[in-house]
This record gives structure tokens, sequence and C-alpha cells, in this order.
């Protein structure tokens, strides 16, 4: 229940604006920046206990 007056327009079409799209747009890029970013810090500094030492060097 809402404040106001009630919508006087189609309930079905005011049903399907209140909806989600059905689709996203998603953009593919050559590079992660996220790994890129992390990359750049673990060449400034290690881990205390080097648990993540051997994951980034396979890459």
């Amino acid at each position: 229940m809402t404040e106001g007056e009630p919508a006087t327009g189609d309930p079905n079409e005011e049903a399907l604006a209140r909806l989600s799209p059905r689709w996203e747009i998603r953009i593919q890029t050559e590079r992660d920046p996220v790994a890129e970013e992390t990359a750049a810090y673990r060449k400034l500094a290690q881990e205390a206990d080097g648990r993540y030492d051997a994951r980034g060097k396979s890459e």
C-alpha cells in the first residue's frame, strides 16, 4: 500500500515497468584490472606466511 492517489493507468503496463530488464550489458576486456593491481601490490610486499606466493607465479 502506498500513500496518495492510486495509479489510473493499465496495471499490466505498470507491472512491466517495475520489472528489471531481461538483459544486461557486459564488456569483455583483454586485461583484468583487478589481477594487474593485485600483481602490482604483490611486487611491493610479501605475505607474512607466504601462502599466496605460488599462486601468482603460474600466470
